[in-house]
């Protein structure tokens, strides 16, 4: 059974962790002592309904509010497909949230109010699922039954986003009319809406086709810890564990370990259940190679013809995420793949405005949530693809040295 990962995005009160609950309480995914928790809560506010928000919305300042400040990652799984949920928030001064939670999904659920349409954060989070290139959107065009399931409203909101969607680089996009809070078109299929041919929102991604998003053709493989047992029945084993993040490896496959570029050939393939004949993305597997070569966490393996560059001059779309602005001159650390390297931001080329796409090339720093083009030199190469070709090996995070704390995520734009 494969896995799902999809983020929910959208402004203030379109109803996000209401469509979550109602999933969740739709496809007999949550316990009954979960049920009768989130009844007495509702009941003790005064509520006239069970507030199925309240099963994503776990800090007490979200349940006060009502809103959602943090990511709540949920877990379920139905006949066809696990998945994995990141309700991310939505007010403007959480984008960094928003991010956070969007930059592993396969796909991304936008909720817009019925009646409001189309707002500054629904046109903001559709920016930011294009610019994390997540491969599927989804406009779930909620609170339908607050307009008393028109069709004239559903095709208004849709003919306008597909305008604005047309500025972007979204690759797949679905629009599904839904109401969150009486759970049509989620999880069952609507009656008060027959003029909606389409598939329900759960049905929708059960069935989406997310094999194809992998990159198949980059065998890119980051060292993360060398396997060396010491027994006297395996003397000499030597083998190299970590994640495939593109391509696919076979037992007798040519290869070349960067960034000190000697050739070997894969002698054998260990996964969770023992010897394999062939790994491929996104498996966490065991590699052992036919040759003696000194190969340590952050190295690569990859193929002779088909190789990252080996990068020190680095161009990147950065999100800061730290109240202390980022400018020219700062020394931060730089977590890419299982490598670690100190960087100097060299240049701002410029600030970002999400709202109008507007690149303003006066920025002389980046402030919280804010997002900008960044060039940095690092201290050590970088294993590195366009965040476009590959979005694990294009991707990094920006570490304060004093805290410790990640101020920044970065999607690379070319490396050199």
């Amino acid at each position: 059974m494969d896995l799902l990962r999809f983020a929910t995005a959208g402004s203030v009160d379109d109803g996000k962790s209401t469509l979550i609950g109602r999933m969740l309480y739709d496809s007999k995914s949550i316990f009954a002592d979960q049920l009768e928790s989130i009844e007495k809560t509702s009941k003790d506010r005064g509520d006239d309904y069970t507030d199925l928000s309240l099963l994503t919305d776990g800090l007490r300042a979200e349940r006060e509010q009502g809103i959602t400040i943090d990511v709540a990652y949920r877990y379920f799984s139905t006949p066809k497909r696990k998945f994995v949920i990141a309700d991310t928030p939505g007010h403007i001064q959480y984008t960094r949230n928003m991010v956070t939670g969007a930059s592993t999904a396969d796909a991304a659920v936008v909720l817009v109010d019925a009646r409001k349409g189309l707002s500054e954060q629904s046109r903001r989070h559709a920016f930011l699922v294009s610019l994390l290139q997540v491969p599927h959107l989804i406009l779930a065009i909620n609170k339908m039954d607050l307009v008393d399931w028109s069709e004239e409203v559903y095709e208004s909101i849709r003919t306008e986003f597909v305008n604005f969607a047309a500025k972007l680089d979204i690759t797949d996009l679905s629009i599904i009319p839904v109401s969150a809070l009486m759970g049509d078109n989620v999880v069952t299929r609507s009656e008060n809406m027959p003029w909606y041919h389409g598939p329900t929102l759960l049905h929708h991604m059960e069935t989406l086709h997310i094999a194809s998003d992998r990159n198949l053709v980059d065998v890119r493989f980051p060292v993360q810890y060398v396997i060396r047992p010491h027994q006297s029945s395996n003397p000499d084993y030597r083998g190299y564990a970590g994640q495939m993040c593109g391509g696919a490896l076979q037992v007798g496959d040519d290869v070349i370990v960067l960034p000190s570029g000697l050739p070997s050939k894969v002698s054998s393939i260990m996964d969770a259940s023992g010897p394999a004949e062939s790994a491929f993305s996104p498996m966490s597997v065991t590699i052992c190679l036919e040759d003696d070569l000194d190969i340590s966490r952050g190295d690569m393996i990859c193929r002779l013809n088909n190789q990252p560059s080996v990068a020190q001059d680095i161009d990147a779309m950065v999100c800061w995420m730290s109240s202390t602005p980022l400018a020219p001159g700062q020394r931060l650390a730089v977590k890419h793949t299982t490598r670690n390297a100190r960087a100097l931001v060299k240049e701002l080329q410029y600030e970002l405005n999400v709202n109008t796409l507007h690149r303003n090339q006066e920025a002389v720093e980046l402030k919280l949530n804010e997002i900008g083009r960044v060039r940095l030199r690092t201290t050590i190469p970088l294993l590195a693809d366009e965040y476009r070709r590959n979005r694990q090996t294009g991707a990094f995070v920006l570490i304060d040295e004093a805290t410790n704390s990640t101020v920044g995520a970065g999607m690379i734009l070319s490396a050199s």
